[in-house]
C-alpha cells in the first residue's frame, strides 16, 4: 500500500542526512522507524497487559504486602 508522508523541511533534511549516513534511502529510513514504532508500542502493550494480569492474580498477597 503507498501512502505520502508529509514532513517539515527540517524533518526532510534530517532523514535525507540520517539515510545518507547509513547507506540507505530515506524510504527505508522511515519504513524502518514505522516498523520500530510498532514494536515498540506493541511491547508496551504486553507488558502492561502482563503487569495487569500479575496485579490481578495477586491482589491479595500485594495488599498484604502493602500492610
Amino acid at each position: 500500500m503507498a501512502m505520502t508522508l508529509r514532513l517539515t523541511d527540517d524533518e526532510q533534511e534530517a532523514l535525507r542526512q540520517r539515510a545518507a549516513l547509513d547507506g540507505t534511502s530515506m524510504q527505508e529510513a522511515a519504513r524502518r522507524a514505522v516498523r520500530e514504532y510498532v514494536a515498540k508500542a506493541t511491547h508496551r502493550d504486553r507488558v502492561a497487559a502482563a503487569a495487569d494480569l500479575i496485579t490481578d492474580r495477586h491482589a491479595e498477597a500485594l495488599r498484604r504486602l502493602g500492610e
